[in-house]
């Protein structure tokens, strides 16, 4: 005589273990199409800072104490008033995001990919708001007016016709945040030509640039 207590047991967890499977199949499903969903948003919203093109619109870039420096399209502009130092990069957004500038660096002697990014930590902050919209042309300042280890180091640079600068930015939202590369170089007729290194995306969890 057949057990039908067991029967349905058995029937009960077969079922359980069908609608089981079911579940973890559509959740995985669902965490792939979410996933893909993110992929595309991120994708929506990510910048990329490389040179401007030597035809596009000179800028005039102003800081507190300085106003109207003027930058061609490709170039970097090297200024030198009151025995301050101001630099000044060209840059355009070929990403599909707006970007939000962070900070930056610059480094005497010109960088190729054999060198590491530099540390976030050791990034110098903006005093203000930089943003470069997608297929626009912005720009990325810094300014040396103490006579230090520094800047005495840049002004070797400088001498030498090339340096390098390293710039932090993202998207608006705070993410995605990569850290770009250009070499500067002077050419015969002393205008400093811009040149796109490498991007490195930064890893969110390192700590912000410095003030």
């Amino acid at each position: 005589m057949a057990d039908w207590v067991a029967i349905s047991s058995l029937a009960t967890a077969a079922g359980t273990l069908a609608l089981a499977g079911t579940t973890y199949a559509s959740v995985r499903s669902a965490n792939r199409a979410a996933r893909a969903a993110e992929v595309s948003l991120l994708a929506g919203l990510r910048p990329l800072l490389v040179e401007s093109g030597e035809g596009d619109t000179p800028l005039r870039v102003n800081f507190h104490d300085v106003q109207g420096i003027a930058v061609p399209g490709g170039r970097t502009a090297v200024e030198f008033l009151d025995d301050n130092l101001y630099i000044v990069i060209s840059l355009r957004n070929v990403g599909t995001g707006i970007a939000v500038l962070h900070g930056g660096i610059v480094h005497p002697e010109l960088r190729t990919s054999q060198w590491d990014p530099t540390p976030v930590e050791h990034l110098r902050r903006l005093t203000r708001d930089i943003y470069i919209p997608p297929g626009k042309v912005g720009f990325y300042q810094i300014a040396f007016r103490e006579d230090d280890d520094e800047r005495r180091a840049l002004l070797r640079g400088i001498e030498n016709g090339t340096f390098t600068v390293e710039v932090l930015y993202g998207d608006y939202e705070g993410g995605q945040r990569v850290i770009s590369r250009y070499g500067i170089k002077r050419e015969p007729d002393g205008a400093w030509h811009t040149s796109t290194g490498l991007h490195h995306q930064h890893d969110m969890s390192d700590p912000s640039p410095r003030g």
